[in-house]
C-alpha cells in the first residue's frame, strides 16, 4: 500500500509539473517584448524552480538539507557537483541563483525550460564537437566569471547511479587551469529518490554538502585527483535511502 501511495504521489508531482512548466510559456511573450534581460529570465527561472521545489515537498515528500555553507565562498568561481538525478539540474539555479550550468545541447529539446536556459544564459554544449566545444566552453565560461556569475560543472557528464565511482570526462582539468579559480566540491545523494534507481521518486531528504574549496594553480592531475577523492569520500557520509 505505501509503494502505490509513493507512485500516486510521483505521477500526480508529474502532472503538476508539466503544468506549472506550461505555464511559464505565457512569461515568455513579456520577457521577449521587454529585450530578453538576462537577469529577469533568471528570476522568472527561479521561480518556477521553487514552484518546483513546493510540489516536491508538499505532492512527493520531499525536501532537502545543506551542510557546510561556511565554505561557500564568493572567490569560488567553479563548482563542481556529482549528478545523480535531474534534482540537481533544477535546485542548483535556486541555491546558486546567478550560477552558469555547463550542459549538455539535449537540455535544450525541453519545451518551455530550453528558452529560459538559452537566455540565461547557461553555457550549452555540443560533445560531437570536440575540441570546438571545449573552445566555447572556456570562452563563455569567462565571461560568465567576468559577470560575477559562478560555472557549475557536472564533470561526469551525465547521471550516473548512487554509488558508480566518480570519473571526470576530459577537458574538466583543463578549465580549471586555463580560468584559474577557486573550485567549490559540492556532493548530492539525490539519486537515493529521484533518479535511474527507482521507477518512481520517492520521499526524503537530499542531502546537499558543500566541502572546502580547492585553491587555483594546482597540476592538471593533481587537480583532478584531489576532486574526485573529496567527492568520494564524502558520498558515504551523506547516508543512503
Amino acid at each position: 500500500m505505501a509503494q502505490m501511495q509513493r507512485k500516486l504521489r510521483s505521477l500526480a508531482f508529474d502532472g503538476l509539473f508539466a503544468l506549472w512548466t506550461g505555464s511559464f510559456a505565457l512569461g515568455i511573450p513579456f520577457l521577449w517584448l521587454v529585450g530578453r534581460p538576462a537577469g529577469a529570465v533568471r528570476a522568472f527561472t527561479r521561480l518556477w524552480v521553487r514552484g518546483v521545489v513546493f510540489l516536491l515537498r508538499f505532492v512527493v515528500g520531499l525536501t532537502y538539507t545543506e551542510r557546510g555553507r561556511a565554505h561557500r565562498q564568493p572567490e569560488a568561481g567553479i563548482i563542481i557537483s556529482n549528478h545523480e538525478s535531474t534534482w540537481e539540474t533544477l535546485v542548483y539555479l535556486v541555491l546558486f541563483p546567478d550560477v552558469a550550468i555547463v550542459a549538455k545541447k539535449e537540455l535544450l529539446r525541453i519545451p518551455v525550460l530550453s528558452w529560459y536556459l538559452r537566455h540565461s544564459p547557461m553555457i550549452i554544449i555540443d560533445r560531437e564537437t570536440g575540441s570546438a566545444a571545449f573552445k566555447m566552453m572556456l570562452k563563455q565560461g569567462r565571461a560568465a566569471l567576468a559577470e560575477g556569475r559562478p560555472l557549475l560543472l557536472f564533470p561526469q557528464g551525465s547521471r550516473m547511479l548512487p554509488g558508480e565511482p566518480i570519473r571526470f570526462r576530459r577537458g574538466i582539468e583543463l578549465l580549471y587551469t586555463q580560468l584559474g579559480t577557486p573550485v567549490l566540491p559540492v556532493v548530492v545523494n539525490s539519486g537515493d529518490f529521484w533518479g535511474a534507481a527507482h521507477a518512481f521518486k520517492q520521499p526524503g531528504t537530499i542531502t546537499v554538502s558543500y566541502l572546502e574549496p580547492v585553491p587555483p594553480g594546482l597540476p592538471a592531475a593533481s587537480f583532478t585527483q584531489t576532486v574526485q577523492t573529496l567527492l568520494e569520500t564524502e558520498r558515504p557520509k551523506l547516508g543512503t535511502h
